[in-house]
């Protein structure tokens, strides 16, 4: 039984590096550009207008 946790905790560390390697080379959004794309689509949203 012990033996099962055990394996269980090494199959969860390196899923999670092979995850973070994975992702290590995605390019992440820039604040302002993040903010921009946010304003957009909340002047998309059409739940705010009226009938």
């Amino acid at each position: 039984m012990v033996w099962l946790i055990i394996a269980l905790a090494v199959g969860i560390i390196v899923g999670n590096l092979l995850l973070v390697k994975h992702t290590v080379s995605m390019k992440m959004p820039s604040l302002s550009e993040q903010q921009r794309r946010q304003a957009e689509e909340q002047d998309r949203d059409d739940w705010d207008e009226e009938d």
